[in-house]
Parts: structure tokens; sequence; C-alpha cells
């Protein structure tokens, strides 16, 4: 029993996973999409579909892909290039794939494909217990255990992760350095869009074989609670969508064996899980949110009161700068900073008696000056 509760996590946890990875890498540039359940829908749709029509589940699975990183660039176009407010267009953009994929969805509902099936690999699926739990599983399973350490390696270990973390922290870094941070951010989005449509896919041309309207059941807004769940990294959110697939495969399990409980209460466990989850680490990851998703999620005073706060900061920088009398002896212009600031003061040497800039409270030589006397 226990084997099979493990076996199906993972089969039902890979969409749920794969949405989660293609969120996070988005919401560490700066965005976060509430329409990931509306990708994964598209991504659902569009793969079964073109499995139909060609009989390749690999084109299916590319297909699938593809249509939920077009419902992504909509996404982004909206609020990267329009302004729009995330959160808005995130939840519109999910209802829109949930109307959308349920309206072109009704002449597949009744279609039957030759999708992807388990592949056990040789000798490691013989293994008694961890052989059926992690060897003997659908192609697109496999690819998403590959997906996780190799989305780690490039977010943390390598200059392109370095710069899509960065667009989510400070842009204006990425400004000086010559790289447009709205482009990365864009990019971001649309992988995030592509890996939830590909999640999408797996649930229907490699987990159900089927289609039905709305199958994804909330699992786009799933993945995008357990990346905050993950605090935004990747081997915690494959931790938390396997454990979200747990309690679908205790479902499916406790059904079969014949134990009463309500059913209610078994449909809700999954997401009560995620809460609890949710819950726990709540504290722990308010810290670690990237500086721009951060101010999204703020509210609109929050915002204000940040951006008050940086005028302040602004306005104490300017009254810093106290012109000072140099050594006529000196030939160089002399700067001091607080400990604080490591920015650089423009120097304008001025001949014998030259000027420089001091960073320090306007005002304070002077009023030493004047106690002393």
């Amino acid at each position: 029993m226990i084997a099979d509760i493990l076996t199906g996590a993972i089969r039902s946890g890979t969409s749920v996973m794969l949405a989660s990875q293609g969120e996070l890498v988005s919401e560490r540039s700066g965005v976060i999409n509430l329409g990931t359940e509306g990708s994964m829908l598209a991504g659902a749709l569009g793969g079964f579909a073109v499995t139909v029509w060609t009989g390749n589940p690999w084109l299916g699975a590319l297909a699938g892909g593809l249509s939920g990183m077009l419902l992504s660039l909509i996404h982004a176009y909206l609020v990267l290039s329009r302004g729009a407010n995330q959160l808005a267009t995130g939840l519109t953009i999910m209802f829109f794939g949930i109307g959308l994929t349920a309206f072109f969805g009704r002449d597949f509902v009744s279609k039957q494909i030759v999708g992807f099936n388990p592949v056990p690999i040789p000798l490691l699926s013989d293994i008694p217990f961890l052989g059926p739990v992690l060897f003997n599983h659908d192609p697109l399973t496999y690819l998403s255990m590959l997906l996780v350490p190799a989305l780690w390696y490039v977010m943390f270990r390598t200059r392109l992760g370095i710069i899509v973390r960065t667009a989510g922290e400070r842009e204006e870094v990425l400004f000086a350095s010559g790289i447009n941070p709205k482009l990365v951010r864009y990019l971001a989005v649309l992988f995030g869009g592509f890996l939830a449509g590909l999640g999408g896919a797996q649930l229907s041309v490699a987990y159900t074989h089927s289609w039905v309207e709305n199958m994804a059941a909330g699992r786009g807004v799933v993945a995008v609670a357990l990346v905050i769940f993950a605090s935004w990294r990747p081997a915690r959110a494959m931790l938390g969508a396997y454990l979200f697939g747990a309690a679908q495969a205790l479902q499916l399990t406790v059904q079969q064996q014949g134990i009463a409980v309500s059913p209610f209460f078994l449909f809700m466990a999954p997401y009560v899980l995620t809460l609890l989850a949710l819950l726990i680490v709540e504290r722990r990851k308010q810290s670690q949110t990237p500086e721009a998703l951060g101010r999204v999620l703020a509210g609109a005073g929050q915002r204000l009161r940040n951006e008050r706060q940086r005028e302040r900061e602004r306005d104490l920088r300017t009254r810093r700068y106290e012109k000072v009398e140099g050594n006529q002896n000196d030939n160089q212009t002399k700067i001091r900073f607080s400990q604080k600031e490591s920015f650089l003061a423009p120097l304008r040497p001025a001949g014998e008696h030259h000027a420089a800039w001091r960073l320090q409270p306007a005002g304070s030589k002077r009023r030493r000056d004047e106690r002393r006397g």
C-alpha cells in the first residue's frame, strides 16, 4: 500500500511539479503568474488534440508546452508592456483559459489516444520497493526528474541564473550592465508558461490518456502556492508537488480499499495539506521573497509607504553633500564615505583652493565648530 501511494505521488505530482518549476523561474524574475492554471489547461488540450491528430505523443507534449507559452505571452504583454496589475491579470488569464479550453475541447471529450505509457528502466526497476516507485514511469516523468537538478544548477551556478535572479532583486544592476530586465522577465514568463503547458500535457497525454473539461482541477493554483512553500527553491518545490500527489494517491487508495471515509474529505485533503504547509513556512519565507515580487504582493498602501521611504532616503542622500574647503597645499580631492554609502560622488578640483564633497549630514562640521568656539 505504501509503495502504491509513493508511486502514485510521483505520477500524480509530476504535472504540478513541472508547473511549479516554471512558475519558480517566473517569480524569481519578479513576475507572478496566477494564470498558470489556464496555461496547464491550454497545454492539456493542445497536447491531447495534437496527439489525436498525429498519433505522436511527443508532438503532443511539444504542442502542449507551446500552448501554455502562448497563454503566458498574453499575461507577459499585459503586465510588462502595458503595466497591468499582475494579480488581476493572472486571475483573468486563468478564467480565460478555463473558458477557452471548455469551448474548444468539446469535440475531444470522447476521443481515445495512444499516449505515453510507463517505461520500466532495466535492472533499476527490479530493485525491491524502490524500483516500482522511482523507475517505472512515463518519459515525461523521467524528464521532470532530470529538470529539477538542471534548473537548480542554472539558477544558482550560472551567469544566466544570476541575470534572472537579479531581474527580480535589483533591476537597476541589469540596466547598468547593458541588459534589459523587461526582456529577461518576458523570457522567464514564457519559460514558465511552457513548463506549465508541458505539465498539462503530461496530465492528459501520459497520466489519464483523456481530456475532460477543467481537468487541471486547481493544480495550477497549487503550483503557484508551492513556489512560496518552497521558498523559491527547485528541490523544495518538487517535494511539495510530490506531497500534493501523495495526497491524491492516498485518496484513490482509500477508495479502492473500501475504507469508510467521506469522498468530499478525500477530495479536499490535498488542498488542505498544501494550506497547512504554507502556514508552517509563512514566517520563514518572508525574508526570502524576491524584492520585485514582494512589491507586487504588498498592498497598495504598503507600496505607497515604500515609495515615501525611498523619497526620504533620496532627500537624505542629497542633504549629506556638504561643500568643504580643501587644504591649499593638497593637490588632490579628499572625499570621505560613510559606512553605509558605497557610491562615488563627482569630483571637481578647482586649482589651489579646490572643493571636496563629503558624505555626512549637512551642517554637522559647522555645528561642531560653533560648539568648540
